[in-house]
């Protein structure tokens, strides 16, 4: 039997989780044992059941009807504090539970007047989330939010297809040949360096470190710019090279001109080839004329397609799929990230009416962002509780290596996993999403590391587009506040991370993810202000995801 393709809206996996916890004998127990309200359970069962239905009509008017993507915003955010008061409970249940009889006033204390378990004040902050459930219920109504509308999650098959093969390339002949009459012409600026960018964040420190280590194939020990531009120099110095730079965004000419210093020491001849989808890179870099990709033919295209949509590559054996195939084709526009995403969402299904549900789909007709409306229907038709992983990336910074086992894990720990009634290990359950979101070209072999994956920019967009105010990702230019809302938050560590750094984050008092990320190659030694994780721990008091590690 083919493999079900549709999945359920976002929030449905995060509510069923709060249905199972409401039901669970220690939140039960606690509330019998405090002779606690459990109507109050009760009636927030119904409650979220009564929003349940409505959820995959939402999650498609959300696109384009922002009323509609507020409510589901303060729904999600409201379906959080439940979960987090449903977590104190349990951990007060637990820790009640297990204090030995020598400790006893040490349990009084811990239910003590700043504790929520104190008498009446669970029952209180149980009451103050079911008011707030109940207003945005009487709202599904006049949003014309229907039940029944959308999809049905089925049981989902794993993918097991092996990584992306990246060498299959289609009807780029034509700009091949023109690239290299490009690199081998004398054309220049007369600095010895032609620039040839091809129109598809800029630290020059690290960019000039890479080349360096390139050319020499030895590790620098340095970091002072100056110092790692006189020795690329000196190793450049007359020798004829060619440089690629893929996928560059800084349009800053100041930056570019910083960069080009050392390179400028090559002999007459050496080339920079500069990819980027940002016109105005090509502007500032070039000293010849942009090459522009043109989109591929509707035969390469289909090609493209093909090798992904269909195990063996050759779509002979499913003539009846043909026809519909070459339709949803057409829609991709000759853009080969969005031919072969479509092809990865449809790989081994077999099934003539799947393939029509994603030919019809209205997202097909979406023009307000860059999303490409065929990366928005890879994500749509996802299972619910993938989607919550997928959405769970959008913290990561852009060309982010993606570690399968350390993603993994950080998925246990936010309690996104979801075991099925067999007999696998959460470690198993999140290697099977992980997989999935490969088979589906969500992830990527990175070229500059063969164990880990990247997210293709486009895709990492539409991550941070459906996790929306929930994750943030703090730079260090980030002036504003980060929003209450946030619950996944990573930084970028450094040498020393002070007190001043973290200022902007303690508005998200509810954050549940604070997680470091190396983007340079600074020494090992890193620390952390002892102020600093003190403030943390006594800020955050719902953090499952903590990260100390150097």
């Amino acid at each position: 039997m083919a493999a079900a393709l549709v999945g359920g809206s976002f929030l449905s996996a995060f509510l069923q989780v709060l249905f199972d916890r409401m039901a669970s004998p220690e939140i039960v127990d606690f509330f019998r044992g405090r002779k606690l309200d459990d109507g109050l359970l009760n009636k927030l069962n119904i409650t979220l059941n009564s929003v349940e239905g409505v959820l995959d009509d939402a999650e498609e008017k959300q696109i384009t009807k922002p009323a509609v993507k507020n409510w589901l915003n303060n729904l999600r955010d409201a379906a959080y504090e439940a979960d987090d008061l449903l977590d104190e409970i349990a951990y007060g249940a637990l820790q009640s539970k297990h204090e030995v009889v020598s400790r006893r006033k040490k349990v009084r204390n811990f239910f003590s007047s700043r504790n929520p378990f104190k008498k009446g004040l669970v029952e209180a902050k149980l009451e103050e989330i079911l008011e707030r459930l109940e207003y945005l219920v009487k709202q599904k109504d006049a949003l014309g939010l229907r039940e029944g509308i959308g999809e049905k999650p089925s049981t989902c098959k794993i993918q097991t297809t092996s990584l992306v093969d990246e060498s299959g390339i289609y009807g780029r002949d034509d700009d091949k040949e023109a690239i290299m009459k490009l690199l081998l012409s004398d054309d220049g600026n007369g600095n010895g360096v032609g620039v040839i960018p091809i129109v598809e964040e800029f630290d020059v420190s690290k960019i000039t470190k890479d080349i360096l280590e390139g050319v020499t194939r030895k590790k620098s020990d340095t970091h002072i710019l100056n110092q790692l531009q006189l020795e690329l120099e000196e190793v450049l110095m007359e020798k004829k090279f060619l440089l690629i730079l893929d996928d560059v965004w800084n349009d800053q000419y100041a930056d570019w001109d910083i960069l080009r210093m050392p390179l400028k020491s090559g002999a007459k001849g050496s080339k920079i080839i500069v990819t980027t989808r940002n016109e105005s890179v090509a502007l500032v870099m070039r000293t010849v004329p942009t090459h522009n990709l043109k989109e591929l033919n509707a035969d390469h295209c289909w090609s493209l397609f093909a090798k992904h949509a269909f195990d063996d590559g050759n779509p002979n054996a499913h003539c009846d799929l043909e026809v519909i195939g070459r339709e949803i084709v057409r829609k991709c526009k000759g853009l080969p990230l969005a031919a072969k995403t479509m092809g990865g969402l449809l790989r081994s299904k077999t099934d003539v009416e799947e393939w029509k549900k994603v030919l019809n789909n209205k997202l097909w007709n979406l023009t307000s962002d860059s999303i490409l409306p065929a990366l928005r229907l890879s994500y749509h038709y996802l299972p619910s509780h993938i989607k919550q992983c997928f959405a769970y990336c959008a913290m990561f910074p852009k060309d982010y290596n993606f570690k399968k086992q350390e993603l993994v894990f950080l998925w246990m720990a936010e309690g996104l996993l979801v075991q099925s009634q067999g007999n696998k290990e959460l470690e198993e359950v999140g290697e099977e999403y992980f997989n999935i979101l490969v088979s589906r070209t969500l992830f990527q072999p990175s070229s500059g590391n063969q164990s880990g994956l990247v997210m293709h920019d486009l895709i990492h967009d539409l991550a941070i587009l459906v996790s929306g105010e929930f994750s943030f990702r703090l730079e260090a230019d980030n002036s504003c506040k980060v929003d209450r809302m946030v619950r996944h938050l990573s930084y970028t560590r450094t040498k020393h991370d002070a007190t001043d750094k973290f200022e902007a984050i303690y508005e998200a008092k509810f954050l549940r993810t604070l997680f470091p990320v190396e983007l340079s190659r600074l020494p090992p030694r890193k620390c952390m202000d002892n102020e600093v994780m003190q403030t943390l721990l006594l800020t955050f008091g719902h953090l499952r995801v903590l990260s100390l590690s150097p």
